[in-house]
């Protein structure tokens, strides 16, 4: 299994409570992006909110970084690791925007981008930004399917249900002629849609056994991503045999890419745990 990294200080995932990360500095997410990427992790991520209500604050956390900005300054301080959206909402963007966006930031990466995308689930933010919500799904849908079709061209053309366009040129595009997609989203639905229009799957509060019976009951196709994160945060310093056994159990469970959190209460403890957990899975550059 690859392994990558939800990158701390950048979003408030679940509302937990935030510790020595409150405080942190745009250093020191670019100095934790540095160890990821010559430890060899395959990925970390940014997720996307425009504004979290106050009533959902303590549910779905109040920080989220802007994507673009954020991976734009780890992408100038990086070489290998991949970035990925984790995700973007398809409903708050026309399918071109991201494609100009995040094809910039392919080019700026050197072809580094994964596109982690979901259909949305907050109404509240939908309203605020006039974006239809009661059909999101069915336009998430054409926004993908339009997303394939445009972001390996300069000249795109599309004919959808809901997205249409050609005669224009959009440059830059994707560096990469096959930008990976990931779906996210918390049901089997999300599955299904990952599976028909996309690249891999990177749910949420979907547990391990659950994935697994989920997965069990489809036709996964080769090379397809299953990226999931561990049912509690990792704790490779101070308790190695369980980690060894979380890992075993989401392999079992036919994750081929691990979505790492850990328990840590400082900058430098969270260092600790990316290079223990580098080393326990044989992380090309843990030894270095």
């Amino acid at each position: 299994m690859k392994i990558g990294i939800a990158t701390p200080v950048v979003t408030n995932v679940g509302g937990a409570a935030f510790g020595w990360e409150r405080d942190a500095t745009i250093e020191d997410v670019g100095r934790i992006a540095e160890a990821a990427d010559r430890l060899g992790y395959h990925h970390l991520t940014c997720s996307e909110h425009i504004g979290i209500p106050a009533s959902e604050a303590g549910r779905r956390g109040a920080r989220y970084w802007d994507p673009l900005a954020t991976l734009g300054y780890i992408a100038a301080r990086t070489d290998r690791i991949r970035l990925a959206t984790m995700t973007l909402v398809l409903g708050y963007h026309h399918p071109l925007e991201i494609v100009k966006r995040y094809g910039t930031l392919d080019h700026v990466s050197n072809g580094r981008v994964i596109l982690g995308v979901g259909v949305g689930s907050l109404r509240e933010e939908f309203d605020l930004l006039g974006a239809p919500f009661e059909d999101r799904g069915a336009r998430g849908d054409d926004a993908l399917r339009a997303l394939r079709v445009a972001l390996p061209t300069n000249e795109p053309a599309y004919e959808g249900e809901f997205y249409s366009f050609g005669g224009l040129t959009v440059d830059p595009c994707a560096v990469q002629p096959h930008m990976p997609i990931w779906v996210g989203g918390r049901t089997k639905r999300s599955l299904r849609r990952a599976l028909t229009l996309a690249d891999g799957w990177c749910p949420f509060a979907v547990s391990i056994d659950t994935a697994a019976e989920w997965l069990s009951s489809r036709d996964v196709p080769d090379g397809f991503e299953v990226v999931l994160p561990a049912d509690k945060p990792l704790d490779p310093v101070g308790k190695p045999q369980e980690t060894k056994e979380i890992l075993a159990k989401m392999a079992a469970a036919g994750t081929t890419t691990v979505f790492a959190y850990f328990i840590h209460d400082s900058f430098e403890h969270y260092l600790e745990q990316l290079h223990a957990l580098a080393e326990l899975h044989g992380l090309k550059g843990a030894a270095a």
